[in-house]
């Protein structure tokens, strides 16, 4: 390291700070560099093969049943909360005859599979529970625990009938598009080969958890289990702690991500002792979470939940908020680096560019964030390797009262690897720095595979027109209109991040993509349109304002640490992401279906 890290700009620690910003920008530099891999992501491998984490349901059992052949109006593939809302909107439009189809045994998505203990959302329930406001039920808190989540998923699929013609345990393996017949033809793992006017593609980003790829791994001799496949058989308790089944276990949690900020405090209570292993800390700021006051919730006026939502939105990309703070979303999510940074120019945008202004509030944010560890865990050297030093944005912050605490527990001990990860790993122990610790189990808190379009991750072979597969029709770049649909697919939508925009509060995304495809089915309804297809003109005109209006995030991102943000320090040379942001986006959308959405229906997209 050289001496410009270590200059003394800390006293308390020698440790670089928002008045070393040179000293900082080295160390964040020299952090990066010993966590860059030559294998990049191939450094993960799959759950599948010998550890069947994938494949298996632990949550329900498979039921036999006939394969179907009929028809549907629509079928949407995922339970998640984007299919389940583009489900309903689809139900509001007037489709009788709608079919989720998902692996999983019920709806949920994400929150169906996982239920590891201490699991939680981290975005405030009354913005990010979709259609809140119409279920018409109050959550339990400001971040309800992930059973209540599940439930309210079983709500929404109750209130408009989705079970009716639901599909569990079910994989699409084919959707072929039959240009004669005008619908899809759908085929299955269990050997359903039915049809289907609209197909809805929703699978979601968090569905196929992926593994580290340490030598070894498949001769370790004790338990092992990914989080999103919980053993509790094994470890007792449920999702919301008493793992009474642990006690005089030595268990190693590898991967200090958002899942382990949550699981880590529960295994720390039960395990006889507990290794988390780190290649990255997390940057963890305070939750503040309180249960909610009955008597504010029943003050709130119809309409309460989108105004929030829009504010919510407006306040994380730097857009004037709508609300007061009393009234909107005011928590640590509105108080992240960018936000501040924003604010920062607004003060000194005479003396300061913007680029300087977010720099510079990133790095007093990330001191504040380190000098929390250096106030909460009592040992110098873990407080010292739990410091993140990146910018906050490179990695999803996280946010716990309880993650930093369990460093305090004498059957606790970090192993932070150098950034290098996992050495090794022997029948029945973990090798790191050279020295084997004998473990018990192995938890697997190692995310997802992501990056990869929905119907990838979705497990399926599309097919659109004269069997154009859609892997080759996207094989130089994604081509569709607003991220939803694509020429030569004809009613085929895509929910998720695909040529649009995202947010934190990806529910209110997703919710939104839901509507807006209701809203242009019941329209091609009442028009007596066969197909919903964009125009050649249009879908280019698209691709080209995506290519036009992309912020070049490839400079910030090859400087942050490696992870699934930046696909572990190699970021994709072209951003998909529309770059006016999602609160420009959204409009774009209405002022687009005000428009007459004829480049969609008309005779001009077909």
């Amino acid at each position: 390291m050289t001496s410009e890290v270590t200059t003394r700009t800390d006293t308390s620690t020698g440790d670089p700070t928002a008045s070393d910003m040179d000293g900082l920008r080295e160390r964040y530099r020299y952090e990066r560099d010993r966590r860059i891999r030559a294998d990049g992501t191939a450094q993960y491998r799959a759950t599948t093969g010998e550890f069947g984490y994938y494949a298996d349901d632990p949550w329900s059992s498979a039921t036999e049943r006939a394969a179907r052949t009929d028809h549907v109006d629509a079928l949407v593939v995922g339970g998640g909360f984007g299919g389940l809302t583009a489900a309903a909107r689809l139900r509001d439009a007037g489709l009788e005859r709608i079919r989720i189809v998902d692996t999983a045994g019920d709806v949920g998505g994400t929150w169906y599979w996982n239920r590891y203990p201490g699991i939680a959302c981290d975005i405030e329930s009354s913005i990010y529970l979709p259609m809140l406001e119409e279920i018409g039920t109050m959550p339990s808190r400001k971040y309800p625990p992930g059973e209540e989540i599940r439930g309210h998923a079983r709500a929404i699929a109750e209130r408009f009938d989705l079970y009716r013609d639901a599909l569990f345990g079910t994989g699409i393996t084919s959707l072929a598009w039959d240009d004669d017949a005008g619908h899809w033809r759908v085929r299955t793992d269990r050997g359903d080969d039915m049809s289907a006017r609209y197909v809805v593609v929703s699978s979601g980003p968090f569905n196929r958890p992926k593994l580290p790829g340490i030598p070894g791994i498949e001769d370790f001799t004790g338990h092992t289990f990914h989080t999103s496949r919980w053993d509790f058989g094994w470890t007792g308790g449920d999702a919301t702690g008493g793992l009474d089944r642990i006690g005089g276990k030595r268990i190693a949690v590898i991967g200090t991500g958002a899942t382990a900020i949550q699981c880590v405090p529960h295994l720390a209570e039960g395990a006889e002792h507990l290794y988390v292993v780190q290649r990255t800390p997390s940057a963890v700021d305070t939750r503040d979470d309180a249960p909610y006051d009955e008597r504010w919730w029943t003050s709130l006026q119809p309409g309460w939940q989108r105004r929030r939502r829009e504010d919510f939105l407006h306040r994380m990309n730097m857009h004037p908020p709508l609300l007061g703070d009393d009234d909107g979303v005011a928590d640590r999510w509105t108080d992240t680096a960018p936000i501040r940074g924003v604010r920062r120019y607004a003060r000194t945008r005479d003396t300061e560019s913007l680029a300087e202004a977010l720099e510079i509030a990133d790095a007093e944010k990330m001191d504040e964030l380190r000098a929390r560890v250096d106030a909460v865990v009592e040992d110098p050297a873990t407080a010292a390797a739990l410091k993140p030093w990146y910018r906050q944005m490179c990695k999803r912050p996280t946010f716990s009262d309880r993650y930093l605490q369990a460093f305090n527990r004498e059957n606790v001990t970090l192993l932070d690897t150098g950034g290098q990860g996992v050495e090794r790993i022997t029948a029945d122990a973990l090798v790191v720095g050279g020295t084997e610790y004998p473990v018990d189990a192995i938890v697997f808190a190692t995310g997802f595979e992501l990056g990869a379009d929905p119907a990838t991750r979705a497990g399926a072979d599309v097919r659109g027109r004269d069997g154009l597969p859609l892997a080759r029709r996207w094989s130089d770049g994604l081509h569709t209109l607003h991220g939803w649909v694509s020429r030569g697919f004809p009613n085929l939508f895509h929910v998720g991040a695909l040529q649009n925009s995202a947010s934190v509060n990806f529910a209110h995304v997703l919710e939104e993509q839901a509507s807006h495809i209701a809203a242009v089915v019941g329209e091609a309804g009442r028009r007596g349109a066969s197909v919903v297809e964009p125009s050649a003109e249009s879908e280019d005109a698209w691709v080209a304002t995506i290519r036009e209006r992309a912020v070049d995030q490839q400079g910030f991102l090859a400087e942050c640490t490696p992870g699934y943000y930046n696909f572990e320090g190699r970021p994709r040379k072209r951003n998909e992401q529309f770059g006016g942001g999602p609160v420009e986006f959204h409009e774009v959308l209405r002022s687009w279906r005000d428009g007459g959405m004829s480049d969609v229906l008309g005779e001009g997209a077909r």
